[in-house]
């Protein structure tokens, strides 16, 4: 028969020895290095972990942090662009009223100037009339009081005049 499929009874016993022999000094001088070796890689598979954790946890907290930074700015902007829109509407309309001013200031002034050219004009004319007037009356006067008696029915006539008013 094949002794594999059925073995001698000192094949099972060195087999056996030599089987607890190669157990003892492995566990004697292999197994503890092993045992460290395998027993270190899981702590720095762990530490691995625990620090990939950590920066997942440190990513998401700059992300936050970041979108908080990026509203506040937004709000910020937005803040800003209202006031200069409210200064802007606020300087416009302080320079329509400013002008509006202005124009209601020049008008009046021009009104003010049309009036007293227009009462110098009238005096002026006035005063031409009076002087024309004077100066006809005077050739007229000249004419009518070269005579003696037409001077004095004149005199008499203005008397009674001053006398009646």
């Amino acid at each position: 028969m094949n002794p594999l499929v059925t073995p001698d009874f000192g094949l099972i016993i060195w087999t056996t020895l030599t089987f607890f022999i190669l157990l003892f000094l492995l566990g004697k001088f292999a197994w503890k290095p092993i045992m460290g070796a395998v027993k270190t890689r899981e702590d720095n598979i762990e530490k691995a972990l625990s620090s990939a954790k950590e920066a997942e946890q440190r990513m998401q907290q700059l992300t936050a942090q970041n979108e908080q930074i990026l509203k506040e700015a937004r709000e910020e902007r937005d803040y800003i662009l209202k006031e200069a829109r409210t200064a802007k509407d606020t300087i416009v309309g302080d320079a329509k009223n400013q002008a509006k001013k202005e124009a209601t200031k020049i008008m009046e002034e021009a009104k003010k100037s049309i009036e007293v050219e227009k009462q110098r004009a009238i005096t002026e004319l006035k005063n031409q009339v009076a002087a024309l007037s004077i100066e006809i009356s005077e050739k007229i006067l000249g004419h009518e009081l070269a005579d003696k008696n037409k001077q004095q029915a004149l005199m008499d006539t203005l008397v009674e005049d001053v006398n009646l008013n």
